[in-house]
C-alpha cells in the first residue's frame, strides 16, 4: 500500500470481522451517574491542583461535545452573549510512525455535525473562568494549525491541548478525588454507605455523560440528536434506550420503597 504496489488493502475490516466471529463484544461506554458527576465537579471546584481543568471538563459534560470539537475551539465560536457554541470543525491529533506527531483541523464528517449548541449556565461561567485564568496567568495561544488559531483551551504553553493530555489528567484527578474521599471514610468523616468514588473514565465519557442527562431529564430525542451532533437518529436512539431502562429499575426501586414504607406491601 505505501509503496502504491496495491490499490486496496485486503486486510481491511479482517479484524472486525474475526470479531464478529467469535461473538466478541465491544466495550460498553458507561456514563457517569448522577452522584459520581458532582463529586468529579465538586473535586474540581475545590482543589487547588486541578482547577484550570474544570472549564473544559465542564463544557464537555454539560454541552456534550466531542473532545476534538471542544479543544479546537476558538474564542470567536463562543458566543456568550447569546449563550451559543459554534461547533464548525475538529481539531485532530496525528501519532504517524512517518510522518510524526502533529494537529490537523478537520470539517465535521457529516452535516449534523456543523451544529449550534446551546450553554447551560455552567458552561458560560466555565467560559469566563478560562479566560480570566489565561489573563491572570498570561497565557495567550501561540499556535496556528491549518490557518485556525486562538483556541479557547490551550496549555501553559499557549499550544493546543489534545485528547492524551487531558485523558491523562483525568487519571491523576481519578486517582486523587477517591484518595481523598477514602482519607474522610478512614477519619470518619463519612459514613460507609454514603461513599461514592469515581469509576474509570475517559473523556469520551463526559460526552456520553451529558447524553444521558439529557436522556434522564425528558428532553426530546430530537433535540439530543441535534445538540450532540448525531447524523443517525438511531444512535440517539441506543443511547435513549439505555438510559430509560436503567432509569425506569431506578425508579420503580424507588416505589418498592415507598410502598415498604406505607407499609402496602404484604397486605392482602
Amino acid at each position: 500500500m505505501e509503496d502504491n504496489y496495491l490499490r486496496t488493502n485486503i486486510s481491511d475490516n479482517a479484524l472486525k470481522e474475526l470479531k464478529q466471529s467469535h461473538v466478541f463484544e465491544g466495550e460498553h461506554r458507561k456514563a457517569l451517574t448522577m452522584d459520581e458527576q458532582q463529586l468529579l465537579m465538586s473535586y474540581l471546584r475545590n482543589s487547588e491542583q486541578y482547577r484550570h481543568w474544570l472549564p473544559i471538563i465542564t463544557v464537555m459534560i454539560e454541552g456534550g461535545l466531542r473532545v476534538g470539537e471542544a479543544t479546537g475551539l476558538r474564542w470567536e465560536d463562543v458566543d456568550l452573549e447569546n449563550g451559543l457554541i459554534d461547533i464548525n470543525h475538529t481539531l485532530v491529533y496525528y501519532n504517524h510512525r512517518v510522518g510524526g506527531c502533529y494537529f490537523a483541523i478537520n470539517t465535521p464528517k457529516t452535516a449534523a455535525g456543523c451544529r449550534k449548541v446551546p450553554m447551560t449556565k455552567a458552561v458560560k461561567e466555565a467560559f469566563i473562568e478560562e479566560r480570566n485564568y489565561q489573563m491572570l496567568h498570561s497565557i495567550s495561544c501561540n499556535v496556528r494549525i491549518d490557518g485556525y488559531t486562538d483556541f479557547v483551551f490551550v496549555n501553559r504553553f499557549g499550544n493546543a491541548q489534545h485528547q492524551g493530555s487531558l485523558n491523562k489528567a483525568i487519571r491523576r484527578i481519578i486517582r486523587d478525588c477517591n484518595q481523598e474521599v477514602l482519607d474522610r471514610l478512614a477519619a470518619g468523616r463519612i459514613r460507609k454507605k454514603d461513599v461514592v468514588l469515581l469509576p474509570k473514565f475517559s473523556c469520551h465519557s463526559l460526552r456520553h455523560t451529558c447524553a444521558t442527562r439529557l436522556c434522564e431529564a425528558g428532553v426530546n430525542m430530537k433535540v439530543v440528536q441535534d445538540i450532540l451532533g448525531h447524523a443517525d437518529i438511531s444512535t440517539t436512539m441506543n443511547i435513549y434506550t439505555d438510559v430509560t431502562k436503567e432509569f425506569r429499575q431506578q425508579e420503580f426501586g424507588r416505589l418498592d420503597e415507598f410502598l415498604k414504607v406505607e407499609g402496602h406491601l404484604g397486605e392482602e
